[in-house]
């Protein structure tokens, strides 16, 4: 259904905060001329949780926009609130989204009853394809194999966005889940090691930065390439560590204003990068010939 390099899009904004429309278009526009795959609109590095509900969807619709079918958009959809997730996948329906993605809820703590009832919920009342988005760092809670096993038996559940890190969980929910169940690492480190397990694709930091570089990886990959595949992701890992070395996506919106489509601001409580952190981002942007 899905493959590839998906780019976690920043959300571009002024030096005051407000969303930049704007350069949104003209970023999402760069980053599908690049070769990324695919485009996943107000995730986490989007910065959902500070943006309000008008600017999620005014985000999602200029992606749809600009995209115009020539990627697939998987629009975030999340919430620790049921009620508010079903509006947003619904919001995301009908703007022309191709998915959701829908992160377990956080700070509720749900158990894995919960988790299922709140999926089940929001796939029972949107047909619209939904990615699960388990994401135990962020969220504190980590949906296990089992809980997937039984949401995959949902015609809209279609895959997941495994940001755990754990490279022995593709293996096992390939086993639970089927062959066809959609599979994208979330963490840009361990994303080629994802595919030999079992993945499709990764939903990507990195991406925003060098979308060219990291859909080579992917394609090379996809064509049995393999020493290429793994020769472009060597060469990724100072950029995948200069994305993570603060809170994500602090270091890529400083890296994101150094290609000049956006100020370097994330709203509060994020804090503007230590300036240790920006050396670092520069030095893996040059190492790459960035920007160019």
């Amino acid at each position: 259904m899905f493959k590839g390099s998906f780019v976690a899009l920043i959300t571009p904004m002024r030096a005051d905060g407000s969303v930049d429309e704007a350069a949104l278009a003209s970023f999402v526009d760069w980053q599908i001329r690049e070769g990324t795959h695919g485009v996943v609109p107000v995730g986490t590095t989007g910065e959902s949780p500070t943006l309000s509900h008008a600017e999620h969807k005014r985000v999602v619709e200029i992606t749809i926009a600009v995209a115009k079918g020539r990627v697939p958009v998987i629009a975030g959809a999340g919430s620790n609130s049921t009620a508010e997730a079903i509006e947003l996948a619904r919001h995301a329906k009908a703007a022309g989204a191709d998915a959701a993605l829908v992160v377990t809820p956080y700070y509720n703590k749900p158990t894995q009853e919960g988790l299922f009832l709140h999926y089940t919920a929001i796939a029972d009342a949107v047909d619209l394809p939904v990615i699960i988005y388990n994401i135990p760092p962020r969220s504190v809670v980590d949906m296990s194999v089992e809980t997937m096993a039984r949401l995959a038996k949902h015609p809209n559940i279609v895959g997941v966005k495994d940001a755990t890190a754990n490279l022995a969980r593709p293996l096992h929910t390939r086993r639970a889940c089927g062959p066809d169940f959609c599979q994208f690492s979330g963490e840009d480190h361990t994303a080629l090691a994802f595919l030999a397990a079992g993945g499709v694709g990764c939903i990507s930091v990195s991406g925003n930065v060098a979308p060219r570089l990291v859909s080579a990886m992917h394609t090379a990959w996809q064509e049995g390439r393999v020493a290429e595949a793994m020769a472009l992701q060597h060469r990724l890992v100072p950029l995948h560590d200069a994305m993570f070395a603060e809170t994500s996506p602090g270091p890529v919106k400083y890296a994101a204003s150094l290609l000049g489509y956006t100020s370097d601001t994330c709203r509060l409580p994020l804090a503007p990068c230590a300036e240790a952190t920006k050396a670092r981002v520069r030095a893996a942007m040059a190492e790459l010939g960035l920007p160019n």
